[in-house]
């Protein structure tokens, strides 16, 4: 899968052609090669995620589809969702896509790099895990327990916030609810 998407460049907020692909071994690669150091380097909550085993662990689960955003031949965005198993807490008994795990690059992160790199990639990430929930017949619907740095992003992207949940680490859940059409 091959999805062309839109970036902003971080300096001049220039439009950037990216592409939206399957996750391979090679997007791992650039979050071992490439952004371990520095999310360590920042303290940044996703420091330990494990984009290995994640990538090994998805290979083998059909409910299970990994993404990542390249540009400029290089991996600028990763994400994971789960397309079967989890409901809505909007709308009781209608199903969503998860996202199991989203990150940016850090370079595309201002509180590591002022101006970033290329904006948009979280929220392109977030558009397609819609797309996909449009597909799957779950009209837009998806959650997510967000990271504690990364909640503003979610609030900024009008997702609901429907608080901290104990048996999540006290992380807060996010979630859209029905995609309207315009």
């Amino acid at each position: 899968m091959q999805r062309k998407i839109e970036l902003k460049r971080g300096v001049d907020n220039t439009s950037v052609e990216a592409y939206l692909v399957d996750l391979v071994q090679r997007h791992v690669d650039d979050y071992v090669n490439y952004w371990v150091e520095s999310l360590r380097l920042f303290s940044q909550s996703d420091k330990y995620w494990d984009w290995i085993f994640k990538l090994r662990y998805i290979s083998n689960q059909e409910n299970l589809e990994g993404y990542a955003i390249e540009c400029e031949n290089k991996t600028q965005g990763l994400m994971i969702i789960e397309t079967q198993m989890h409901g809505s807490r909007l709308n009781i008994g209608k199903r969503l896509v998860y996202v199991d795990g989203i990150a940016t690059a850090p370079t595309n992160r201002i509180e590591i790099q002022r101006p970033p790199q290329f904006k948009g990639v979280g929220q392109a990430l977030l558009n397609f895990a819609r797309i996909r929930s449009v597909e799957l017949g779950y009209e837009g619907r998806i959650g997510l327990h967000s990271l504690p740095r990364s909640e503003g992003f979610y609030e900024k992207q009008n997702m609901l916030n429907c608080g901290s949940e104990e048996e999540y680490d006290n992380l807060v859940y996010f979630e859209y609810g029905v995609l309207r059409q315009r």
